[in-house]
């Protein structure tokens, strides 16, 4: 079986990397869009999540703002990324229960090693969980 792709231009993938170490204590997240599974802009969202070392939640007004951004530079939503405080980057069970976007990857930045930060890109669809390959370009 052939391994999905999920692009992403570097410059981005840096601005992710950066946005999960300002708040190394907490799960940040975020909205990636673009066009055919290529990241073209983020969106760093607060988490207003009443327990953010375990889990985030998108406030639901700046979420409903991108999506109008989205729609009127006709981008896609193409991720949603979240950091895990203590855990590896790979979907927990509350992730795979709220993800509520099968056409969209989730990516996961574990921080459990602040020196060598570890992102990975999934697929969630109907609770089954399929990596994708993370390609960043210039």
């Amino acid at each position: 079986m052939r391994k999905l792709k999920l692009w992403v231009k570097r410059e981005i993938y840096e601005e992710l990397l950066r946005h999960c170490l300002k708040e190394p204590a907490k799960e940040v997240c975020g909205i990636l869009a673009g066009r055919d599974k290529r990241i073209e802009i983020i969106f760093p969202l607060v988490n207003i999540s009443d327990s953010p070392k375990l889990c985030y939640h998108i406030d639901p007004k700046e979420q409903l703002a991108v999506f109008k951004r989205l729609r009127a530079d006709e981008l896609e939503l193409t991720a949603i990324y979240h950091s895990h405080v203590d855990s590896p980057a790979y979907p927990s069970a509350k992730d795979i229960e709220l993800a509520f976007y099968p056409e969209s990857s989730y990516i996961i930045v574990s921080l459990s090693d602040l020196q060598a930060l570890v992102a990975r890109s999934f697929r969630i669809v109907e609770g089954k969980i399929e990596e994708e390959e993370l390609v960043c370009v210039d």
